[in-house]
């Protein structure tokens, strides 16, 4: 618990405690933990007892901020939350309820239905933003949740996405939220594909679209969010590497093939990445040198190096698709970008 504590507080320190109660019961929910350290967690955040009943077997088990166990049935007056199969799970706070119970019961709630065996879709409650971005849902039903957000047909938008530790210079007023993936929760805004880039640590920006293809956009801003890298590149647009991206991003498994095998091999020279930036960008060889910073000579021998290794030539038409398409793939399948930072050491 307390590493999972540490890990909550690398988080954007801008960012809401809703944020952060999403992030920390999400990797609970990974971690398939008990349902003591569900309870735990939840009346450590809140700052009151937690408690939860099932029916089968039928128990009640309740749980103080502090990770004692309390005798006894609930108070009457309890903040709860009712699950399938007569579950429940609550707060036992004295006066009025603070501003984020509703979003720890919420999520509590979704752990323990999760770990009683019910499905998450049916216990996340449906918001409008996640909707829009959720490709199994009816396209009637994905347009009516975008319009109820203020948006409007004949315009562009954009989704972007960036893990919950990400930092943003600023917050935006448009439409925002937290959805799960498969990469764990994901914070997503939708902006206008017109307005000025957000600078937000790491994240990715998907392709330009109408309100009915918002789910694309999402699929193409993972994609360039996994293509992010440090600060050599915080954030990644799709539109940077146009359609390799829409691609990438609608392929069923990112099976890695010879091409993306050997680029691996490309990568352990210590030269190799800009290199083959410089290759992807520059129309000759010439060019390319200049974009690294190195003599023509230099470039063209590591040239030859990668013509050796990927065993095709990377200046030709075809040549350089495979040679980009195969870069992005390795930069994907090497991705650590959505992995939890450590706590800083005080």
């Amino acid at each position: 618990m307390q590493e999972l504590l540490g890990k909550i507080a690398a988080l954007d320190p801008d960012a809401s405690l809703g944020i952060r109660v999403i992030a920390c019961f999400d990797e609970l929910i990974r971690g398939n933990v008990n349902s003591r350290a569900l309870l735990s967690t939840a009346a450590s955040l809140a700052g009151c007892p937690a408690g939860l009943t099932v029916s089968e077997p039928r128990r009640t088990m309740r749980m103080t901020q502090h990770g004692d166990l309390l005798d006894g049935g609930p108070p009457t007056d309890v903040f709860s939350y009712e699950l399938p199969a007569g579950a429940s799970v609550w707060l036992e706070r004295t006066g009025s309820p603070h501003a984020n119970d509703a979003i720890i019961v919420e999520r509590l709630a979704l752990a323990v239905g999760v770990r009683l065996g019910m499905e998450r879709r049916d216990l996340e409650p449906s918001r409008d933003l996640g909707t829009t971005v959720d490709p199994e849902r009816d396209p009637i039903e994905r347009r009516a949740a975008a319009e109820r957000l203020g948006l409007t047909a004949g315009r562009k938008y954009r989704v972007l996405a960036a893990p919950l530790f990400a930092v943003w210079t600023s917050h935006p007023s448009s439409a925002s939220d937290v959805v799960s993936t498969a990469h764990g929760p994901i914070h997503i805004v939708v902006v206008d594909a017109a307005a000025d880039r957000l600078d937000v640590r790491p994240s990715g920006a998907g392709t330009a679209v109408g309100y009915d293809d918002l789910d694309f956009s999402f699929r193409t801003a993972m994609v360039a969010l996994q293509l992010c890298d440090g600060e050599r590149e915080p954030y990644v647009d799709a539109d940077r590497y146009t359609g390799i991206v829409e691609l990438l991003a609608e392929a069923p498994e990112r099976r890695t093939g010879p091409d993306v095998h050997r680029m691996a091999d490309v990568m352990t020279h210590s030269w190799a990445r800009p290199t083959v930036d410089a290759i992807l960008d520059a129309p000759s060889v010439r060019h390319a040198a200049r974009l690294a910073g190195v003599h023509h000579s230099t470039m063209q021998s590591r040239l030859d190096c990668v013509a050796e290794i990927m065993t095709f030539d990377p200046m030709s038409g075809y040549g350089r698709i495979r040679l980009g398409l195969a870069y992005l793939q390795h930069r994907l399948a090497t991705s650590r970008v959505l992995d939890l930072p450590a706590p800083a050491i005080r």
